[in-house]
């Protein structure tokens, strides 16, 4: 019997990257996953690869810019399955033009803390009165090692996940009592098919020297964080934020200083 099993879980973004990491971990440990985001293609796939495997999922199209989009997400859902026991805010935008705090336009600062902090917060809104009505449920919001240390030019992604970071603790303080369950995982080095080519092999290199692990993390590495958090074992786990990093952050000036590197040459 799987962790999730008989659980009903709405991973967004998962058409991509960590998401589909854990949305394929999730239907592994028998949750029914809802692949949801903009791409209904590349959700399907996803979908069918989950099937074949022996697991349950479907996709719903998401958009983390549009509140009606994100309210058909969770409504639908309940429709469709009876309830809603996992919500993962994993979605964002990491296309977004970001910079200098003399470089970002109110235009550029807007749309980061749309897609990263408002999107998480208006889904969570959404999702709680569904998870009262069967006594509880698990939010995992997935943050960024970019809120610990600043850089030369994520002002504004930082910002927007350092405040994932507390509206976690938030919604842990204020739905407690009502057996909801808020915890947030920072990713470190995650290596995806869609950033692998993007990152030079330099600064791969020199983030290796700083992973304590020696090695860079998969999706799969958040999945297991985010089965945990998930499932019944964390009952007594709430308000917490993880770095799940090998270790790299452990000893953040040299982190600070890699992500000034980061800035100038990526």
């Amino acid at each position: 019997m799987g962790r999730l099993e008989g659980k009903v879980a709405i991973v967004t973004g998962s058409t991509s990257g960590i998401g589909i990491g854990i949305a394929k971990v999730y239907a592994a440990e028998g949750a029914t996953v809802v692949i949801s985001g903009r791409r209904a293609e590349k959700g399907q796939v996803v979908v069918d690869q989950i099937v074949e495997a022996g697991g349950k999922a479907s996709f719903h199209y998401f958009d983390i810019t549009e509140p009606a989009s994100i309210e058909a997400l969770i409504a639908d859902t309940v429709e469709q399955y009876g309830k809603l026991d996992i919500l993962v805010n994993n979605a964002a935008n990491v296309a977004l033009k970001d910079g200098r705090v003399d470089e970002l336009t109110l235009e550029m600062w807007d749309a980061i803390l749309e897609s990263d902090l408002r999107g998480t917060f208006y889904a969570t809104k959404c999702a709680i009165p569904y998870m009262k009505e069967i006594g509880g449920g698990a939010i995992v919001n997935i943050g960024s090692m970019a809120s610990c240390a600043g850089d030369l030019g994520s002002t504004a992604y930082a910002c927007a996940k350092a405040g994932v970071d507390i509206f976690t603790q938030y919604v842990a303080l204020q739905y407690g009592k009502d057996n909801i369950r808020c915890n947030c995982i920072r990713p470190g080095l995650i290596v995806t098919p869609e950033n692998e080519a993007k990152v030079p092999q330099m600064l791969k290199d020199i983030f290796l020297g700083s992973i304590m692990v020696n090695r860079y993390g998969c999706p799969e590495d958040i999945a297991h964080a985010a089965v945990y958090f998930g499932s019944d074992e964390s009952t007594y786990t709430t308000g917490q934020i993880i770095n799940v990093d090998g270790g790299m952050n452990s000893h953040a000036p040299t982190v600070a200083q890699f992500r000034q590197m980061n800035s100038r040459t990526w």
